[in-house]
């Protein structure tokens, strides 16, 4: 029997996987139609794909109206067709790629648990199972992964400040509010391989020490919680998870819950308090989370990337992770190629690939194929770069001396059309709308931006050393990153981008 492969990720259903399913199965009643994840090439999305030869065949991007034309070529026999794409992961945007968090992405169904343990993907859990706790942590430390949500703070050093807290609970707490504009990587490791994050957050909490976990999603997320849900209780049926893992005498269990849609519930501590049916807000530091974090517990705070780095650190050790990257960033980083770019999706690469490889090899340029102005690097508060800055590799270092994040890894890119002065605008308004109003900086500063801001555009020049005092408040008041880095949009659109402040512009 021919068995097809149509994703089932959200991304690809919103451009008619569903119905192309749907159209196959009646076309052909003696196939079987298997819902695999998204491999992330979203410009070929709905990627069909079959086995022949033992080899995945592509077919895409496919609409219903497709199929007809598919079968009438015998595509499950590799027959010509002119959506073929050949060997699937010989698409050069695939091969190219260096894949560990995404290693199983589009192979199976992702909540087919044998396929995933038959895959290797819980050769770390078990691993960590058979290890120290302190070893555990000692893998993480030696693989140099850092945190992949912001500000790449090391995760091992987490780690361990939780692992040496003496208390009778401490807990894991994974930030799926993943609301970077551009941003798609937490929700497809989510909706397509759901066990690699369990088994990350099972692995830190054996190695601190946590019995308990909670998987904080963004409620524009129902597909990535209704997944996640489903998930959880297969590996808890298959004892995975539980009061006794594998009859190892460790326990760890995990508990969705779904936010409420506020941006500022990203920042770690606005979402413990989301965690404890507060309102989301900043709290004061010290106490860190790692001390005192949710409900007062040692908490390890990490992101969906960085958890999901963990199966595979500990799988083939810290050392063999750390090999891939360069200076202080090791192992590799999914980036989230969006905006006005042809090939818009997921590229899991080395650290220190440039932007110039992941906008014009892997992107294709411009969708428009209008020159390139800009890319906005790290989401709605990160800064922009310009044409001068393509070769920049992207690390956490080399991004730093340009005064420049990597943050969640998105990077949107922009055509010559775009009009620098309205996005810096829309910097401080954004933090206008988003900001939980605890400290006054954040809450009033980002109102006084968008009224600068205006007057700036419409002529008055002396605004712009209003401005300039405004970003510098922001940046040293704020208690969080959301004040505090809604400067960078702002500050370098200004900087590399003078022109668009002084007139209007033209594009012919």
């Amino acid at each position: 029997m021919t068995t097809v492969w149509v994703p089932c990720d959200s991304a690809a259903r919103s451009v008619g996987a569903d119905e192309v399913a749907a159209a196959l199965g009646q076309a052909m009643a003696d196939t079987t139609i298997v819902r695999n994840s998204s491999r992330g090439l979203f410009w070929l999305e709905p990627l069909v794909e079959v086995e022949v030869g033992g080899e995945r065949l592509g077919f895409g991007p496919v609409t219903a109206d497709d199929i007809a034309g598919l079968v009438e070529a015998r595509f499950w026999k590799g027959g010509d067709h002119p959506l073929a794409l050949g060997p699937v992961a010989a698409i050069p945007y695939l091969a190219r790629q260096d894949r560990r968090i995404f290693a199983r992405a589009g192979l199976h169904d992702p909540l087919d648990l044998d396929a995933f343990v038959a895959g290797g993907g819980l050769a770390g859990l078990e691993r960590a199972l058979a290890t120290d706790p302190a070893a555990i942590v000692e893998e993480v430390v030696t693989s140099g992964l850092r945190g992949r949500g912001g500000a790449g703070f090391p995760a091992g050093i987490k780690w361990k400040t939780v692992a040496e807290q003496d208390a009778p609970q401490k807990i894991i707490a994974c930030n799926a509010d993943e609301g970077d504009s551009g941003t798609f990587a937490d929700r497809m490791v989510m909706e397509g391989d759901p066990f690699t994050l369990i088994a990350g957050m099972a692995i830190a909490g054996l190695a601190v020490g946590a019995t308990t976990g909670y998987v904080y999603i963004r409620s524009e997320y129902p597909d990535a919680i209704a997944t996640m849900r489903r998930a959880i209780a297969a590996m808890t049926g298959a004892g995975w998870l539980g009061d006794d893992i594998r009859g190892s005498g460790r326990a760890f269990d995990l508990i969705v819950r779904r936010g409420a849609g506020a941006y500022i519930c990203g920042e770690e501590t606005s979402m413990l308090e989301s965690l404890e049916g507060k309102r989301g807000e900043v709290r004061a530091k010290p106490p860190i989370p790692a001390i005192a974090g949710l409900f007062g517990a040692p908490t390890v705070v990490n992101n969906v990337l960085t958890l999901a780095a963990v199966p595979d650190i500990m799988a083939g050790g810290g050392e063999a992770y750390a090999a891939a990257g360069s200076d202080t960033s090791r192992g590799t980083q999914p980036f989230q190629l969006a905006g006005n770019v042809k090939r818009g999706g997921l590229v899991e690469a080395p650290f220190g690939i440039t932007l110039r490889e992941l906008i014009e090899e892997f992107g294709g340029g411009t969708a428009s194929g209008r020159p390139f102005r800009a890319a906005q690097i790290g989401g709605p508060l990160g800064g922009y770069a310009d044409a001068s800055l393509l070769d920049l590799p992207m690390t956490y270092e080399g991004l730093a001396a340009h005064d420049l994040m990597l943050g969640h890894g998105g990077i949107v890119v922009f055509d010559d059309t775009v009009d620098m002065a309205a996005m810096a605008r829309f910097a401080f308004e954004f933090c206008a709308i988003e900001s939980c109003g605890k400290c006054t900086p954040c809450r009033v500063g980002a109102v006084r931006g968008v009224e600068a801001m205006d007057k700036l555009i419409a002529g008055d020049q002396t605004q712009r050393a209003i401005i300039d005092d405004l970003c510098e408040l922001m940046v040293d008041g704020s208690l969080c990153a959301m004040g505090g880095l809604t400067p960078n949009p702002v500050r370098s659109a200004l900087r590399l981008f003078p022109d668009d402040f002084e007139k209007s512009r033209k594009v012919a």
